[in-house]
């Protein structure tokens, strides 16, 4: 329902409301009122009198034909406007000590303070009246030296619509809205220097998660065939789950192929890729085991340095799998500072390793014979680019050991020559020719041991990486062939319950109510059967498919270090053959 009480009059022709002001609820300072002739009279009482908490600003009555505007001026000085015009007051304002608007604001009093008059005229640097840091005070005192200014700029024109009166507001405290706070001086900010002692530890600083593995000193224990090599594991992480931050501890070759069997076992049905283990070496093991540390010749060294590396790397790709690294097995063989029970499935010719090999021939014709429809566009384009992918490799890593072999045939080539060279100084006369070619064999010589070094890079670098790769990609067609045998298990699941339902049926038509009960059994068996026979082949597929995300991720940042190595190691070989020969060419020069 409408109030129905009429609204007060804009204007009041009989006398001045003193209760009704728009500034009283902004301004809480004493307001004293008093009318300013053009006479300049004043009126007798004190301008310091506290007069009622509000102050008017109605006009007088006025010209009913020239409407008034109560927002018009604003910016104006004191105004008084006789013959019925409106009057508005000068508001002066308590300014802070500092003089103009934003300097020097001091904080609101709540005792009188003798008040200063400020004109309202534009400037370029007006106070703001709603500023909590000083609070305006109104006061009527005017001073009316100035010229009244003419009601033709205060009101507005004729037929110009008039603003809708407008309630008055029952003065009370309002709160200021912007908080009084004094900012603090701030705080000076010494930079602390903190020391990293390795990329590891800034690593672990950040938050990110690392292992380093590393494969060193290979001891053989033991005398005979019954010797062995082992190894001492030395891990560096900050992974939450581990005890310790730095540890090392000893291992043999079969407990490395051990660990690996279990993880397959474990998590090769699941889609995961487990790197390969390096493959063990009847021949290269057999003359480890008959010969002696002291006689031990470079072939047996090289393949002792060559199995170390491929440990070492094996282990680093296992352990930045998040899946295997936190694997139990996994965490017991590289933190159990103890030696671990004997693997007796390793040995090449135990039962154990017949039988691997019978199951490998098993599914290598498994996957000749049977031939999966596709239905997922994106397994059959990864299996074309992984076939695609292992020839290509394979063709890089015959390139890339024909290269090793190479540099070490040149390096050998140069020995020969160094040698030649070295003889020929020992029955040359002429001194500084004969000086010439000696110093000519030695620079030979050094570039020699050059050659073997990049041979031997080459090897370590390329060759080896390549071949992990190859085994690499060998391990992920595995993955694929499981989803296979997922695939080939739940078809198997779906023909046999359509022959159990089948059955069922013959049973109904032939009213053999003994034999119904049990086909339904079978039936409801199947059914459940097939169920999660799809589920694990869609889970396993899912699997995979996040399996060589990482896989891509991974190869590329292989490749990519792998390259910058090798130009490095190239690079620096290359100098350091440049600056053998710029120390001979002087001595080539003095030969006279």
């Amino acid at each position: 329902m409408a109030d129905s009480r009429e609204p007060p009059p804009l204007f009041n022709d009989d006398k001045e409301d003193d209760n009704d002001d728009l500034f009283s609820s902004a301004v809480q300072s004493p307001v004293s009122e008093q009318t300013t002739t053009p006479e300049d009279q004043r009126s007798p009482e004190d301008p310091l009198t506290p007069p009622p908490p509000a102050a008017s600003l109605t006009p007088e009555p006025h010209n009913p034909g020239t409407p008034p505007d109560l927002f018009e001026s604003v910016a104006e000085g004191p105004v008084v406007v006789q013959g019925g015009s409106p009057k508005l007051s000068s508001v002066p304002l308590d300014l802070p000590a500092g003089g103009n608007g934003g300097e020097g604001k001091q904080q609101p009093t709540f005792f009188p303070t003798p008040l200063q008059e400020v004109s309202l005229e534009e400037e370029g640097d007006e106070p703001d009246i709603f500023d909590t840091m000083s609070s305006p005070k109104l006061q009527l005192n005017q001073d009316t030296s100035e010229p009244p200014v003419p009601p033709s700029s205060i009101l507005p024109p004729m037929g110009a619509p008039l603003t809708p009166p407008v309630v008055p507001i029952t003065p009370t405290a309002t709160p200021s809205l912007t908080p009084n706070i004094t900012p603090a001086a701030p705080t000076p900010v010494t930079p602390v220097a903190v020391a990293r002692s390795s990329p590891e530890q800034a690593e672990g600083d950040g938050g990110d998660e690392f292992i380093q593995i590393t494969v060193s000193d290979p001891q053989k224990i033991g005398d005979g065939m019954s010797s062995y090599m082992a190894y001492k594991v030395t891990t560096k992480t900050n992974v939450s789950y581990f005890r310790k931050k730095h540890w090392s501890v000893m291992r043999r070759f079969s407990d490395f192929l051990g660990l690996h069997r279990k993880l397959v076992e474990k998590h090769l049905h699941s889609g995961r890729v487990i790197p390969p283990a390096p493959e063990k070496s009847a021949i290269g093991t057999t003359k480890i085991k008959l010969g002696s540390d002291k006689n031990a010749d470079s072939g047996s060294l090289d393949f002792i340095e060559r199995r170390r590396a491929a440990l070492e790397r094996y282990m680093n790709r296992t352990s930045t799998h998040p899946t295997l690294r936190a694997d139990p097995d996994f965490r017991e063989f590289v933190e159990l500072d103890a030696e671990l029970p004997r693997a007796t499935q390793t040995s090449a010719l135990s039962s154990a390793g017949v039988l691997r090999l019978l199951n490998r021939v098993g599914e290598t014709v498994n996957k000749m014979t049977f031939k999966m429809d596709e239905s997922d566009q994106w397994f059959e384009e990864r299996t074309q680019q992984i076939e695609s992918l292992d020839a290509q490799l394979r063709k890089l890593h015959a390139s890339m050991e024909r290269l090793v072999n190479y540099r070490r045939e040149l390096a050998l080539s140069t020995a020969a020559f160094a040698k030649a060279t070295a003889v020929l100084s020992s029955v040359e006369e002429h001194s500084s020719l004969s000086r010439a070619l000696h110093q000519l064999s030695e620079s030979t010589e050094r570039t020699q041991t050059i050659h073997h070094a990049q041979a031997d890079a080459d090897f370590y670098v390329l060759s080896e990486n390549t071949k992990d790769y190859i085994q690499l990609i060998s391990a992920v067609k595995d993955v694929f062939h499981e989803r296979v045998k997922t695939f080939q298990t739940w078809q198997h699941a779906q023909i046999t319950l359509a022959k159990k339902r089948e059955a069922k049926a013959k049973a109904e038509l032939a009213g053999r109510m003994d034999k119904v009960q049990q086909a339904q059994e079978e039936v409801t068996e199947w059914e459940g059967k097939v169920e999660r026979s799809q589920e694990e082949f869609e889970r396993i597929s899912r699997a995979i498919k996040k399996e060589m995300e990482q896989f891509d991720v991974m190869r590329v940042k292989d490749f990519r270090d792998m390259v910058i190595k090798y130009l490095e190691d190239l690079m620096t070989s290359q100098q350091q053959i440049i600056k053998v020969w710029e120390t001979f060419i002087p001595e080539a020069k003095a030969i006279s």
